[in-house]
């Protein structure tokens, strides 16, 4: 899916706040907007508010709340075009919980900064680099 190029703003979503913080921090400082949420739910409410003004859609997969997968799944249904990059710490991941719903690339934790923005960058520049 190409990434809305008028669009440089990001979903952020990981139960970890610190990783929020992080990336917050890392992405805003190459010109990203960026909303993060600790809460799935919260993060989904506030895409079916303001799902125009998004471009890409980072997501962690497990969370309490809500699987990575069950959000994007409930995302795609909104937009089938949003960009979405997918991240875990676990090695084995079940991509076939997707039911067939496409990302546009995965990232394994921990993931350093200039990986984080380079994947990023990568995304915007050529939307079609890390099909998945």
């Amino acid at each position: 899916m190409p990434i809305n190029s008028m669009s440089k703003s990001i979903l952020l979503v990981d139960n970890e706040p610190d990783i929020i913080y992080l990336f917050k921090y890392a992405l805003e400082s190459r010109n990203y907007d960026v909303y993060g949420f600790t809460n799935p739910l919260n993060a989904l409410e506030d895409y079916k508010l303001n799902c125009a003004q998004y471009g890409l859609v980072i997501s962690d997969i497990q969370m309490p709340e809500m699987t990575g997968f069950d959000l994007l799944k409930n995302i795609r249904k909104i937009n089938v075009n949003i960009s979405i990059l997918l991240m875990s710490a676990y090695d084995i991941i079940d991509f076939s919980e997707l039911d067939g719903i496409k990302i546009d690339g995965f990232m394994q934790k921990p993931i350093t900064i200039r990986e984080l923005l380079s994947t990023i960058e990568k995304l915007y520049q050529y939307p079609n680099f890390i099909k998945l």
